[in-house]
């Protein structure tokens, strides 16, 4: 289109009023101004758009087959200012959120809960993938936000922390007494146990691996798991030893049904919280939910989102 939009407001709203002097009212600008610009756009398409009569302007054919196009186009344009609208006014938009489906399920359905009860009219898309993966999505910008454990370099990602986990080893007391029974000693758990972690894939496996191969601890009996519910449930039906994160299964270590495998050397805690791409301009929804969350975090500290009365 190479005439100026303000030609086409013009010869639309002449062709409304089918009078010169009327358009000339309705749009604040001066008949003179008017012609002038319905000539410039006849001339520019080189046909005649109006005829003159007695009581004003009437569209030529010509004009009548451009008026087509731009009513179409003048009603395109209103229904985008009313949805702009419409947006502004309920809150409505669109906020891509990845996570491990870990987090996803501890950490990140609190917020979620609060959240779509203040703005029900905001759009939820969840990638449940690892912490490695979704890190990825977001330097891609393909993400607005990720739920992740803080990464060593965040290269012009800015992180919000929500707290800190800690990864505990875990077991059933019946599980370390038969272990006991068939090794005849409890001080080479690891050695002799099943132990059960998340898949290599997973940030949170690739931090025990360190921590084994720092302390020298030896596995002979290794199961890869790919959730942390999993490892959970079957640490509880006495399968092996899991290596969880201790927020997780509070509830199960104060009713007994797990047992923490002490250690020499504790598993340094870990950080956890959203992160976002810095210097991105964001939309109005991921900056409500980045208000919200910080707010929430002040008011609610992340052990008591993982208390067992709140899982």
């Amino acid at each position: 289109m190479d005439q100026n939009l303000s030609l086409y407001k013009v010869f639309y709203t002449v062709a409304n009023t089918g009078n010169i002097s009327k358009a000339a009212a309705e749009l604040y600008i001066s008949q003179p101004a008017i012609s002038k610009s319905i000539r410039k756009l006849e001339q520019s398409l080189d046909v005649t758009l109006f005829s003159r009569n007695s009581r004003g302007v009437q569209l030529t054919e010509e004009g009548e087959l451009l008026y087509d196009y731009v009513q179409r186009a003048f009603y395109a344009l209103q229904m985008g200012e009313s949805q702009l609208k419409k947006i502004n006014d309920l809150g409505i938009g669109h906020l891509h959120i990845g996570v491990s489906t870990t987090l996803c399920k501890y950490m990140l359905l609190p917020y979620l809960k609060e959240f779509i009860a203040s703005h029900p009219h905001v759009r939820i898309t969840i990638e449940c993938q690892s912490t490695n993966h979704t890190l990825q999505l977001l330097r891609e910008n393909k993400i607005d936000l990720g739920l992740i454990g803080k990464p060593e370099r965040l290269h012009h990602v800015h992180f919000d922390s929500l707290g800190e986990i800690e990864d505990i080893f875990v077991s059933t007391q019946s599980y370390l007494d038969n272990l006991s029974l068939r090794t005849n000693s409890r001080d080479d758990v690891f050695k002799s146990a099943t132990l059960m972690l998340l898949d290599k894939e997973n940030m949170t496996r690739q931090y025990i691996d360190d921590y084994l191969s720092l302390y020298h601890i030896e596995t002979n009996n290794l199961l890869e798991v790919s959730t942390m519910d999993l490892l959970i449930e079957f640490a509880k039906i006495g399968l092996g030893v899991a290596c969880v994160i201790r927020q997780f299964v509070e509830k199960e270590l104060h009713n007994g049904t797990l047992v923490e495998i002490p250690l020499e050397s504790s598993i340094h805690k870990r950080e956890i919280g959203f992160a976002y791409l810095e210097n991105i301009q964001q939309t109005s929804a991921v900056k409500e939910f980045i208000h919200f969350y910080r707010q929430r975090s002040i008011e609610t500290p992340a052990a008591e989102i993982f208390s067992p009365d709140t899982l």
